[in-house]
C-alpha cells in the first residue's frame, strides 16, 4: 500500500486507464448526441469503473481514482462538439472529417476551456456555495470506495445504483416501462401540455441541486408550457395538420425554445457581472499563491507560465487551423482569422464563466450547452457580418449563397463549443477535487491529457457513424437507406441559424423577447434578495430551455430533499428531551445515506446508458433489446409511472429509517 503521507495521485497507469476509458465514453456520447441529440454525463461513471479497476490492481488512492475520472470525463464532454462539425458535412463543404482539422480545433477548444477555468476555480468553487450536484455525486463515490469509506455509505450508494439500473434497463432497453408520462389538452386554440421524464438521475440531480435550482427550473418550465406554448399556439398556424401534442411540441422547439436561448444570453451576461468581484479576486489570489512560499499542495494551479505558454500554443493552433480551412478557396483571410481567433479567446472565457455556473447549479448533464452554442452561433454570425460591413472580409466568403461563410461560421463554432462544454464539465471535477483533496495543478494535467485523447478519438468515430448511417439530409453513398441516417438535430440546426443571419431570413423576434425577459428575471431576483429570498435568473432560463421532461423531474427531486430534510429537522428537534440543556449534535449519517441514494441514482442510471449506447452502436440497431410491441403504450406509461413512484417512496424512506431513534 502506498505510504498514507505520500499517496498516488498522478500516475503512469491512472492515465492510461483514463485513456482507455475515454474511448468507450467518447463514441459512445457522440453516437448519442447525434442519435437523439443529447449526452450522458461521463464524470460519475468514469468515477466508479476506475474505482473498480484499480481497486482490483491494488495500492490505489482516492487522489488516483479522482484523476482518472478527471480525465476521463474531459474526453467524454468533449464530445459535445458532435453538436457542430456535421454541420460541414451538411453543408456540402466536407465530404468526410480530416483528422488534423477536427482533431486539432477540438484540441484547441478543449484546452483554452481547461486554461479558461483555472483563474475561476476560486470564484466558482473555492469561495462559492454552488451546489455542484454531480461533483459532491463523485466525491461521496470517491469517499465510499476508498478503503477507510464507510460501509453504510457504500452499502446505499450500491443500493441506489442496482434500482437505477434495474428501471433504466426496463424502460430505455426492454421498452416495457415508459421513461416519460405526457398529458395534453386544447382550449379552443391553445394547446396545454404537462410531462415529466422518469428518469431516477434527475431525481438524484435535483436532490443534489437544493430548492432554490429546483423551483428556478420549475418556475421556467411553467412560463414557456403554462403560457408560451398556448399563446403561441393560438397565433401560430398549423400549416402541417399535426396533432396537438405534436403541435405543442413543435412550437416549442421553433419558437419557446428561442425565447429561453435569449433568456440565457441575458441572464448569462449578468451573472457574469456578478462574477467580475469574485473573478478579479480569484485572479488576485492566484497569482499571490504562486508567489508564496507557504501554499498548500490543495491551493496550487498551474503557473502563470505554463498559462501563458499553453495559451500561446492555443492561440496559434486557432489561427493556423482557420487559416488552413480558408487559405485554399479564398484570399485576403488573415483580418477575419484575426478576428476569429480574438471571439474564441473572449466569448470563450465569458462563456467559461456562465457555463460554469449553471453547472454549478444544475448540474453538467442539465446544463444547456446548446444554447450557449445558439448564442455564439448569432454572435459569430454577426461579426462576420460587420468585418463585410467594413471591407474586410474576402468577397468569396459572400458567393454561392453565402456557403463558405455558414461554413467557417460553424468551424468557429466548433472551437466555441469545446470550450463551453469542458468549462461546464471542468469546475464539476475540480469541484469534486477540492472535497477530496486533490491537487488543482495535477488535476489541471489530467484534464489536459483527456483533452488530447478525447480529441484523437472523435474525427475516427464521426467518419465510422457517418459511413455507417449518413446523417439525416447528407448521405455519404447513394442507395443508402435515409430511414436509418442519424438525425444530427443540433448540427442542422445550428447550420439553419447561420444560414438564416445572413441571408437575413432569420425570425429574431423570439430571441428578443427572451433577452427582454431574462432582463425582467434579473430585476425580480434582485428584488426577491431584499427578503432573503432568491429565483436565480439563469435558471429560471434553463427551465425555459430544457425539456418539461428535464425541468420538471430535476424540480421534483429538489423538493422531495426539501420536504425529507425538514422532516428529518423536525423529528430530531422533537426528539430532545426538555431538561437538556444543550441537545447533542445532529448526526451526519442520514445526510451521507441521501446523497449516496441520490449518488447511485446517477451512477446507475449512466453506467446504464453507456452500456445501452455501446450495444445499439455494436449492433447498429436503437432499440436492440426492446420488447415494447408486446406492451401497449397506455401500460407502458401507467406502469413506468407507478414504479417510478415507488422508487422514490423506497428513496424517502430508506432515508427516514437511516435516522436514528433517540428516546
Amino acid at each position: 500500500m502506498a505510504h498514507p503521507l505520500t499517496p498516488r495521485e498522478l500516475t503512469v497507469r491512472g492515465l492510461i486507464l483514463g485513456a482507455l476509458i475515454t474511448v468507450v465514453f467518447t463514441a459512445s456520447n457522440v453516437y448519442l448526441g447525434l442519435r437523439i441529440g443529447l449526452t450522458f454525463a461521463s464524470s460519475i461513471p468514469a468515477a466508479v469503473i476506475s474505482m473498480a479497476v484499480l481497486r482490483a490492481l491494488g495500492n490505489g488512492s482516492i487522489l488516483e481514482n479522482n484523476m482518472v475520472q478527471s480525465q476521463a470525463s474531459a474526453a467524454g464532454t468533449l464530445s459535445c462538439v458532435f453538436a457542430t462539425f456535421p454541420g460541414l458535412v451538411m453543408a456540402g463543404l466536407w465530404s468526410n472529417f480530416p483528422f488534423w482539422q477536427t482533431a486539432g480545433l477540438s484540441l484547441a477548444g478543449g484546452v483554452a476551456g481547461v486554461l479558461f477555468t483555472i483563474p475561476l476555480r476560486r470564484a466558482l468553487v473555492t469561495e462559492s456555495a454552488l451546489p455542484y450536484p454531480e461533483g459532491v455525486a463523485a466525491a461521496e463515490i470517491l469517499r465510499a470506495g476508498a478503503e477507510e469509506g464507510n460501509s453504510k455509505s457504500l452499502s446505499a450508494l450500491i443500493s441506489g445504483g442496482v434500482v437505477a439500473t434495474l428501471f433504466t434497463f426496463a424502460s430505455n432497453g426492454l421498452r416495457l416501462l415508459s421513461d416519460s408520462v405526457s398529458v395534453t389538452a386544447s382550449v379552443g386554440s391553445a394547446v396545454f401540455q404537462a410531462s415529466g421524464g422518469l428518469s431516477l438521475a434527475l431525481i438524484g440531480a435535483g436532490y443534489l441541486v437544493g430548492l432554490a435550482g429546483g423551483l428556478a427550473m420549475l418556475v421556467g418550465c411553467i412560463l414557456a408550457w403554462g403560457f408560451g406554448v398556448p399563446w403561441l399556439t393560438v397565433h401560430t398556424p398549423n400549416t402541417d395538420h399535426l396533432t396537438a401534442a405534436a403541435f405543442a411540441q413543435s412550437v416549442w422547439l421553433h419558437k419557446v425554445r428561442f425565447v429561453g436561448a435569449g433568456a440565457i444570453a441575458m441572464a448569462s451576461i449578468w451573472t457574469l457581472i456578478e462574477l467580475m468581484g469574485p473573478v478579479a479576486r480569484g485572479l488576485r489570489s492566484m497569482m499571490q499563491a504562486q508567489r508564496a512560499t507557504t501554499v498548500t499542495e490543495q491551493d496550487k494551479d498551474l503557473g502563470p507560465r505554463t498559462l501563458g505558454a499553453l495559451l500561446a500554443v492555443t492561440v496559434v493552433l486557432l489561427g493556423g487551423l482557420f487559416a488552413a480551412f480558408l487559405a485554399p478557396v479564398a484570399q485576403g483571410i488573415w483580418p477575419i482569422v484575426t478576428a476569429a481567433v480574438i471571439f474564441c479567446v473572449v466569448f470563450g472565457f465569458v462563456m467559461a464563466a456562465a457555463c460554469g455556473y449553471m453547472a454549478g447549479i444544475v448540474g453538467s448533464s442539465s446544463s444547456p450547452i446548446s444554447g450557449i452554442v445558439i448564442i455564439a452561433a448569432v454572435l459569430s454570425a454577426m461579426m462576420i457580418l460587420g468585418l463585410e460591413a467594413c471591407g474586410l472580409m474576402p468577397a468569396e466568403m459572400m458567393a454561392n449563397g453565402h456557403a463558405l461563410a455558414t461554413g467557417f461560421t460553424i468551424l468557429l463554432l466548433s472551437a466555441i463549443t469545446a470550450t463551453a462544454a469542458i468549462s461546464n464539465d471542468n469546475l464539476q471535477d475540480l469541484k469534486t477535487g477540492q472535497l477530496v483533496g486533490a491537487s488543482p495543478w495535477k488535476q489541471q494535467v489530467a484534464l489536459i491529457a483527456g483533452c488530447v485523447v478525447g480529441a484523437a478519438v472523435i474525427p475516427p468515430v464521426l467518419n465510422i457513424l457517418y459511413q455507417a448511417y449518413g446523417f439525416a439530409g447528407a448521405m455519404p453513398r447513394p442507395g443508402m437507406d435515409p430511414a436509418h441516417a442519424l438525425s444530427a438535430p443540433q448540427p442542422a440546426l445550428i447550420a439553419m441559424i447561420a444560414k438564416g443571419i445572413f441571408t437575413q431570413s432569420l425570425d429574431w423576434s423570439m430571441l428578443s423577447i427572451g433577452m427582454g425577459l431574462g432582463a425582467v428575471l434579473v430585476a425580480v431576483d434582485l428584488l426577491l434578495r431584499r427578503r432573503a429570498l432568491a429565483l436565480p435568473p439563469l435558471g429560471v432560463a434553463v427551465g425555459i430551455y430544457l425539456p418539461p421532461s428535464v425541468s420538471v423531474t430535476l424540480a421534483v427531486g429538489a423538493i422531495l430533499g426539501w420536504l425529507l430534510k425538514r422532516h428529518l429537522s423536525n423529528r430530531r428537534a422533537s426528539s430532545f428531551a426538555p431538561e437538556s440543556i444543550m441537545p447533542a449534535a445532529a448526526p451526519e449519517h442520514d445526510a451521507s445515506i441521501a446523497t449516496m441514494l441520490a449518488s447511485g441514482f446517477i451512477v446507475g442510471e449512466s453506467l446504464t446508458g453507456v452500456a445501452l449506447a455501446v450495444l445499439s452502436g455494436a449492433l447498429s440497431k436503437e432499440d436492440a433489446l426492446s420488447l415494447g410491441a408486446w406492451v401497449p403504450a397506455p401500460v407502458s406509461a401507467v406502469a413506468g409511472l407507478i414504479v417510478f413512484c415507488a422508487i422514490c417512496a423506497w428513496f424517502c424512506r430508506t432515508i427516514i429509517k437511516a435516522e436514528p431513534q433517540r428516546s
